[in-house]
């Protein structure tokens, strides 16, 4: 993957991933839309945001085709991510799942595969399932989302949960629980977190997040938009990934640019004003 001078992040496989990836939630929903989707990730391609995460459950399928045609003729310039619906998750769901995401995907692996939420599948068979793709090449990382700290020290003790690669989560200015166990506990255990909805969902609470007077004032001061301070302040931190969506291509060039401001320790006590770090353990928030 090309990185123009992306920060990177590297996986416990030693896989090493872009920093700022393209998520594709509510993407594959509106053939109106298609083109301009697969416009906005080919463009994420050519300015380095390689990792692109998507799922079976997105648009039923729709997402994943979407990204199928943005990277044809470009695949080794992707890094892939989907997820399985926890219902998919026995050992045979599992490898099926999996090929319905290939085809979808018109490509032969899945750069990282991972469980969506947990279900009543036993995690000992989802990662044994994961481990047999793996053997076969169909995948060549797994790992899990919106897995609290309790999980993953339970699916940790379990044959091949060391090799979990890496755990999504919701994790933003707004939704900082995480900094109060998980972090601190991934960063130990060399495993990376992969932000979602690093801007918040759409609609109201991602306007109140955008039109904080403390997080216009930052983005002020360095001539950006708000939208940008809050996927800088993910992106400064050890082992973080972050995936913001993005449908057309000024978004996606303001999503890049976000990549390369610098806070201050000025900004970031600003910030911890207005977004304050968790002061006691919360349950892990979800979308």
């Amino acid at each position: 993957m090309g990185s123009c001078d992306m920060k990177t992040v590297t996986m416990r496989s030693g896989s090493v991933i872009p920093a700022l990836g393209q998520g594709t939630w509510n993407m594959g929903e509106d053939p109106a839309r298609r083109q301009a989707e697969i416009g906005a990730l080919q463009l994420g391609l050519d300015l380095g945001m390689g990792l692109i995460d998507t799922a079976e459950m997105y648009g039923e399928g729709g997402a994943e085709q979407v990204v199928g045609a943005a990277i044809a003729g470009r695949r080794e310039q992707a890094f892939i991510v989907s997820k399985v619906y926890p219902h998919n998750a026995d050992r045979r769901g599992v490898r099926a799942a999996c090929e319905r995401s290939l085809q979808r995907l018109a490509t032969d692996r899945i750069d990282l595969y991972l469980l969506h939420w947990r279900g009543a599948v036993p995690l000992s068979e989802t990662l044994d399932a994961f481990d047999s793709l793996k053997k076969d090449g169909k995948i060549l990382d797994f790992g899990v989302s919106n897995f609290d700290l309790g999980d993953m020290l339970e699916a940790e003790a379990l044959p091949g949960g060391r090799a979990i690669a890496l755990n999504q989560v919701l994790f933003n200015l707004v939704k900082r629980g995480i900094e109060w166990d998980l972090l601190p506990w991934s960063r130990k255990q060399d495993m990376p977190l992969m932000a979602y909805s690093p801007l918040e969902s759409a609609g109201r609470e991602r306007a109140l997040l955008l039109t904080n007077p403390a997080l216009m004032a930052v983005a002020q001061r360095h001539g950006c938009t708000a939208a940008q301070i809050a996927l800088a302040w993910l992106l400064r931190q050890d082992g973080v990934v972050a995936i913001p969506k993005a449908a057309d291509p000024a978004h996606v060039r303001e999503n890049r640019a976000a990549a390369d401001v610098v806070l201050s320790a000025f900004d970031l006590e600003d910030l911890d004003r207005a977004f304050p770090p968790p002061a006691k353990r919360q349950a892990l928030a979800m979308r």
